[in-house]
């Protein structure tokens, strides 16, 4: 209990940093909770990203649309593309599988430029699809599906042929509720990456409309160097904002992204 408190610290830090009036954000040394709360750094941070044009809620609504269809994208494709390489064993299954573990290998700065080259190829430039497209068939994710799915029994796919259930059928209502923890986790990790993503719309975004919120928040100030005294507020309940989402997914899937850490696999 003592180890989950400590844990629990930054936390509850951001959440009381978020709610302090400006007299208290610049106290030395910092205090840690606040004393008297206020939602002035919220309105703050509506002042600084709204304008006539385009208002924050833009920016969420970008933000969501963008994760939300990244997230069921990522969990189809990957789901999906491990299934048929274990269980139909395709031809030049083998090569795939290794070309999948070679993507493990490269870090995702190395594949920027090629990226860019093939978005702005297809016309997807300052679109939710060149935001959401390169990040559906993710080779970690479709890596962590396999690991499960090469565990799921074949006799019983075999048992369900037999009785005439069609293939879709199949990995719809058998096999996919049996890999919950598996696809669970790969919520929270598909969400998290692309909740907090600002580096893809920095490079495929060129319109202000079409800003995810993780990019409009660090335009607040300019960047962390140039931050003014008097956004230091709107920076904070920014933070909060951005932390909030990630933390209540996790709690809702924690019991089943526990499970995948505990089994990695599927239990008799």
């Amino acid at each position: 209990i003592i180890l989950v408190a400590f844990t629990a610290l930054p936390l509850v830090y951001l959440v009381s940093t978020a709610f302090k009036p400006m007299d208290e954000l610049f106290l030395f040394p910092p205090r840690f909770l606040v004393r008297k709360p206020t939602t002035q750094n919220f309105s703050d941070l509506l002042q600084a990203l709204g304008s006539s044009s385009v208002p924050f809620l833009r920016y969420g609504f970008n933000s969501v649309v963008v994760t939300v269809i990244t997230v069921i994208g990522t969990v189809i494709v990957s789901s999906l593309g491990a299934y048929s390489l274990v269980k139909f064993n395709p031809p030049g299954g083998k090569v795939i599988f290794n070309v999948i573990l070679m993507a493990l290998m490269f870090s995702p700065h190395v594949t920027r430029i090629p990226s860019y080259m093939v978005i702005n190829k297809l016309g997807l430039i300052n679109s939710y699809r060149a935001l959401i497209l390169p990040n559906i068939a993710v080779a970690y994710n479709i890596f962590l599906m396999k690991q499960f799915i090469e565990q799921y029994p074949d006799v019983l796919l075999e048992a369900a042929r037999i009785d005439g259930a069609k293939e879709f059928y199949i990995f719809l209502k058998i096999v996919m509720p049996s890999l919950a923890p598996a696809w669970s986790s790969l919520i929270v990790f598909s969400f998290v990456a692309s909740w907090n993503d600002a580096f893809s719309p920095l490079i495929y975004i060129t319109s202000q409309a079409m800003k995810t919120l993780p990019l409009a928040l660090t335009t607040i100030s300019g960047g962390a160097a140039g931050m003014s005294v008097g956004r230091a507020g709107a920076v904070a309940a920014a933070t909060f904002l951005m932390t909030i989402p990630t933390v209540v997914v996790f709690t809702f899937m924690q019991g089943k992204v526990m499970e995948t850490m505990q089994y990695s696999g599927i239990k008799g």
